[in-house]
């Protein structure tokens, strides 16, 4: 340990507490701070880079209270959806249940290694699936960068159907107007009926009173960005062959002003379509958050 440290709570801490009746784990590595959400499948409902905001956090807020989606959706750095559902399906929730299945904490360790974080989420029915997401978040002390890998495991009996997106989410003040979505060689198309606005989907703008913008993104090699007007600059890497598909979702609406990065494993409406797992079977996934900005 570093002489000048006298306790690594100085450097790095992870927390664990209730908020709102929600069993929180607060996260920090000096530079980055982050909620795991332990009731809500250990997703991250905020995350701050040295002590300014990142995600988008809804008006909705954290609540532990059962609502209908537009008013329980909380946003967050990282809102899982899946696996029985994605987007709007008649007969299942909007975006899936998964969300709101707690996880069972296996294990959370802030060292001068790092910290991580480890828990399981069950999704289970009654003649039905058995599937097993097993979750590990890791930093480093002091770094720009955290990991999130899962696998998901089909510990029943018979092939089981599955979904997943990861609704990754920005909001001000890293999200601000004159930002830039990077993502080079992407072509975009939209998710519904054509929409002009599709000409200018990289181009981040002040809050309009117009309708939320999705597309899907083609070639974007397991890497989108978006870069702030101040030359902060944020990356998500995503393991593209098990999330074949992306979907940015642009929302510039007045107090509700986000962007959603969001790979995925099928599209929606009429070209959605499962995986499938084998009995004990797994599938991996990982994301990969990064941030840069421009020397002084």
């Amino acid at each position: 340990m570093n002489g000048k440290l006298a306790n690594l709570a100085q450097k790095g801490s992870a927390r664990q507490y209730t908020l709102d009746g929600l069993r929180m784990l607060d996260c920090d590595n000096g530079r980055l701070r982050f909620l795991l959400n332990v009731d809500r499948a250990l997703d991250m409902p905020q995350l701050y880079r040295r002590g300014e905001n990142v995600s988008f956090v809804c008006k909705n807020g954290f609540s532990s209270r059962a609502q209908p989606f537009a008013r329980r959706f909380e946003g967050g750095m990282l809102y899982t959806c899946g696996l029985d559902s994605l987007g709007v399906r008649a007969g299942y929730e909007q975006h899936g249940s998964l969300h709101n299945t707690p996880a069972r904490l296996i294990t959370v360790d802030c060292s001068e290694r790092g910290i991580t974080g480890v828990a399981e989420t069950a999704v289970t029915a009654l003649f039905g699936e058995r599937l097993t997401l097993r979750r590990t978040v890791t930093t480093a002390i002091d770094a720009d960068t955290l990991e999130i890998a899962d696998t998901l495991r089909n510990d029943g009996f018979r092939a089981q159907p599955y979904c997943l997106l990861y609704h990754v989410n920005l909001g001000y003040p890293m999200l601000d107007a004159g930002g830039r979505i990077l993502a080079d060689n992407a072509r975009a198309e939209a998710v519904s009926s054509p929409d002009e606005r599709l000409q200018n989907w990289r181009a981040i703008t002040e809050p309009t009173a117009q309708t939320e913008l999705c597309c899907y993104l083609q070639n974007t090699g397991g890497r989108v960005g978006y870069a702030a007007p101040n030359g902060k600059r944020f990356y998500l890497e995503y393991t593209q062959n098990t999330l074949p598909q992306f979907v940015v979702w642009k929302s510039m609406v007045a107090g509700d002003y986000a962007l959603g990065l969001e790979p995925a494993t099928t599209r929606f409406n009429e070209q959605f379509a499962y995986a499938t797992l084998e009995p004990g079977e797994q599938a991996v996934f990982g994301l990969r958050m990064k941030f840069e900005e421009d020397s002084p």
